[in-house]
């Protein structure tokens, strides 16, 4: 995702954060492993205009939620140790 120029976190040069979000990808990973019975996946809200950012985001609130609310709302068997966005699987 970071390598892909089309995608905004390319152009972001935040070791810190870049670092936490790999350790939180890891750990997603490892206790989908380790809890099979659940779903555990990550979401990316993306670049999302809030308070946060003075709403720079390229993209409302409510799109910036329709990952988590995929992942919400998943059936039992759905999916576990995945990363999404909006617009679906982001690779790992």
């Amino acid at each position: 995702m970071t390598q892909d120029p089309q995608r905004y976190e390319s152009q972001v040069c935040l070791p810190l954060y870049c670092a936490s979000k790999s350790a939180l990808t890891m750990l997603t990973l490892q206790y989908a492993r380790a809890l099979p019975a659940f779903r555990i996946n990550a979401a990316d809200p993306g670049y999302t205009a809030t308070d946060l950012n003075a709403h720079r985001g390229l993209q409302t609130v409510e799109e910036g939620t329709d990952a988590i609310i995929r992942l919400a709302t998943l059936p039992p068997d759905g999916p576990t140790g995945t990363f999404v966005d909006r617009h679906g699987l982001v690779p790992w």
